[in-house]
C-alpha cells in the first residue's frame, strides 16, 4: 500500500536530510581548497582551542581507562545497567591493556617525560600536541557525532539504498545505503565514513562482512587530503590527473576485495547472530524511485524529536571520545615509533624492488623503501618520498599512499576502536592486498602520463 503524502512527514524526511548532505558532502572552497562545512566547522573549533585540546585529550585517556578499571573490578550497577556505559567500559582483556598503554603514552608525551621515541614530534607528539591527528578527531568528533543523525536517522539512507541496491550490490556485494558512507568519505574524510559504517552496523543495517567490507574499502581518503599529499611531494599541479587514478584504482579495488579472504571470510550475519536475507528486491508496483521515497517516509515517521535527537548527537560524541581517542594514541605511538626508530619497513619494502623494477618505475630502490610504512601514517610515504629526483616515481608513492586507506595513526586506529568486525591481523593483510591490486594499476596509468 502506497504511502500518503502527509507534509510534515516529508518535510522531517527533506529538512534533517538535506541539512546533514549540506553539512557532510556539499563541497565548498575556501582559500583556493576544497573542503566541506563540518570541516570548516571542525577547524575553527580548532582554533578556538587552541593550546587547550592536549589537556582535553588526556583527560578523556585518563577518564577512559579509569572508566575500564571501575567496569572491571567493581561493576558498579550504574554502569551494568546502562548499555551504553557498559559497552564502553566494560572491555576485554585486550582493549584494557590498550587504554593502559594509552594512558601511558599520553602523559610521556604531554608532560615529555620518558624516552623521547615516545613523546618527540614525529612519535607521539605528532598525535597529541596542538596540530596533531587527537587534536583534529576531537573537533571532527564533536561535529560529526552531533550531525551523523540527519543523515541517520531521517530516511536518507533508506532512499539511496533503494536507489543504488541494483549498482552497489552487483559491483561491491554491499546494499545500496553504503554508498552515502563512500560519499561522506569522498567529499568528506575517511574518519566520517568509518564512524556512519560502526552505527550502522551496530543498528543492524549491515551485516559483518558488509560493515568489514564498508570499513576497509569505502572510508577513503578526502579530497582536501589527497591535495597535502600531493603537494608534498611537488606534484600539486598534476592534481586532477591524481585524483582520477586514485579514484580508478581505489574502483578496481573496491570490486576485488569482497571477492577474496579475508573480507570474502567474514560471517554473513548481522550484529544479533541473525543471518543477512538481503530482501533488498524492490516490490512490484513500484520503481526505485517511488520505493525509495515510501522507505525514506516511513523512517522519518519513528522520529523521536529534539531531545531525542541530542541525547543521540552526544553518546556518539562521547563513544568517540572516549572509545576510539585512546586506540589511536596507543596503536599510533607504537606503529610511529617502529616507523621513526628501526629499519623494518625498510626492510620489509625490499622485495618490491624487483616488482618495481619489472613495472619500470625508476629509482627503484628509493621507491621500495615506501611501499608499507604508509601503514603507520598515510604522510610517510609522500614525505620519504619528496626528496626522489622521478616525478613519476613520486606520483606513483604519492597515489599508492591513498589507495592503500589503512593507515594505523588514523582509519586503521579508528577502525580497531570502533564496532567494525576487523582485527589487527585483518588490517595487516587488506593493506598488503589493496597494495598489491593498486600498484600495477597506478603504475600503468602514470606510464601514459609520463
Amino acid at each position: 500500500m502506497k504511502r500518503t503524502k502527509s507534509l510534515p512527514t516529508i518535510l522531517t524526511f527533506l529538512t534533517p536530510s538535506l541539512i546533514g548532505v549540506f553539512l557532510f558532502m556539499f563541497p565548498i572552497s575556501v582559500d583556493g581548497q576544497i573542503t566541506i562545512p563540518i570541516a570548516i566547522f571542525s577547524q575553527s573549533l580548532q582554533t578556538f582551542l587552541y593550546g587547550l585540546i592536549p589537556s582535553i585529550m588526556l583527560i578523556f585517556i585518563t577518564i577512559t581507562f579509569v572508566g575500564t578499571l571501575i567496569g572491571k573490578i567493581w561493576s558498579p550497577n550504574w554502569m551494568v545497567q546502562s548499555s551504553f556505559w557498559n559497552n564502553l567500559f566494560n572491555v576485554s582483556h585486550i582493549w584494557v591493556l590498550i587504554r593502559a598503554i594509552a594512558v601511558l603514552f599520553a602523559y610521556a608525551t604531554y608532560f615529555r617525560i620518558g624516552p623521547e621515541a615516545i613523546w618527540s614530534e614525529n612519535t607521539g607528539g605528532l598525535l597529541l600536541n596542538d596540530e596533531g591527528l587527537l587534536s583534529t578527531l576531537f573537533s571532527v568528533f564533536f561535529f560529526a557525532g552531533l550531525f551523523l543523525p540527519l543523515l541517520l536517522n531521517f530516511g536518507l539512507l533508506e532512499f539511496f539504498g533503494s536507489l543504488l541496491t541494483k549498482v552497489m550490490r552487483p559491483l561491491f556485494k554491499l546494499p545500496g545505503r553504503s554508498s552515502i558512507d563512500a560519499l561522506a568519505s569522498w567529499i568528506g574524510d575517511g574518519t566520517i565514513g568509518v564512524l556512519l559504517t560502526s552505527k550502522q552496523y551496530e543498528s543492524g543495517f549491515y551485516t559483518k562482512k558488509e560493515a568489514a567490507t564498508i570499513g576497509t574499502t569505502f572510508s577513503v581518503v578526502s579530497i582536501t587530503f589527497s591535495l597535502v599529499v600531493i603537494s608534498t611531494v611537488g606534484l600539486e599541479d598534476l592534481f586532477v590527473p591524481f585524483y582520477l587514478t586514485v579514484l580508478f584504482a581505489g574502483l578496481v579495488a573496491a570490486i576485488i576485495m569482497p571477492r577474496i579472504p579475508p573480507l570474502s571470510k567474514k560471517p554473513n550475519t548481522y550484529v544479533n547472530g541473525k543471518k543477512a536475507d538481503h530482501m533488498e528486491e524492490i516490490p512490484k508496483g513500484y520503481t526505485p524511485l517511488r520505493w525509495g521515497w515510501e522507505c525514506a517516509l516511513k523512517q522519518a515517521e519513528k522520529n523521536k524529536g529534539i531531545k531525542a535527537y541530542f541525547v543521540e548527537g552526544g553518546k556518539n560524541i562521547l563513544d568517540m571520545w572516549l572509545g576510539v581517542v585512546p586506540v589511536v594514541m596507543a596503536i599510533g605511538t607504537i606503529a610511529l615509533m617502529i616507523a621513526e626508530y628501526t629499519p623494518f619497513f625498510q626492510w620489509i619494502g625490499l622485495p618490491f624492488i624487483p616488482i618495481l623494477e619489472v613495472l619500470q618505475v625508476p629509482e627503484a630502490e628509493a621507491a621500495s623503501e615506501t611501499m608499507l610504512i604508509g601503514f603507520t601514517d598515510m604522510f610517510l610515504p609522500s614525505i620519504i618520498g619528496s626528496g626522489i629526483e622521478s616525478e613519476m616515481t613520486r606520483f606513483i608513492i604519492a597515489s599508492l599512499s591513498v589507495t592503500q586507506l589503512i593507515y594505523l595513526s588514523e582509519v586503521g586506529g579508528l577502525l580497531l576502536g570502533s564496532k567494525v568486525p576487523v582485527q589487527f591481523k585483518d588490517l595487516v593483510i587488506i593493506f598488503l592486498e589493496r597494495t598489491l591490486i593498486t600498484l600495477p594499476v597506478i603504475v600503468l596509468i602514470s606510464h601514459f602520463l609520463f
